[in-house]
């Protein structure tokens, strides 16, 4: 399953040289998961009032090439693996066709107490 989210380039989002801070493409991508996770049904708060949270455990990321202020840009997520406690994912940052930024990014499933937990059954169908 894929899952695109349209995010346009503000001028918070670049540096002096009018181009995407680094590190704002981590919160691109987060952005995308977490409009995937309600897309697919997972109630975030609710997960959270039930005693479990999820959480990055691992993110390998390319930047490939810039984005800059007013940009219209496309986060596709989708799925690369599934296991009890773990989901992989690949994700992509993309100007029209061209992408910008990739990254594999490792999400777990944890008690609110820090302890490993099984991912929901939305979730884990997805594998």
């Amino acid at each position: 399953m894929s899952h695109s989210l349209p995010v346009r380039v503000y001028y918070e989002d670049t540096d002096m040289g009018g181009i995407v801070y680094y590190a704002n493409y981590l919160k691109y991508i987060e952005r995308g998961r977490s409009v995937w996770v309600q897309d697919i049904g997972v109630d975030q708060m609710a997960l959270r009032d039930a005693g479990y949270v999820f959480a990055v455990r691992r993110v390998e990321a390319d930047y490939k090439a810039p984005a800059r202020l007013d940009d219209l840009l496309t986060v596709e997520t989708s799925v690369h693996s599934v296991s009890g406690a773990r989901l992989v994912m690949d994700q992509k940052v993309l100007r029209g066709d061209t992408v910008l930024f990739s990254a594999i990014v490792t999400v777990v499933c944890l008690t609110v107490t820090g302890a490993p937990a099984r991912l929901p059954e939305q979730v884990r169908r997805l594998g």
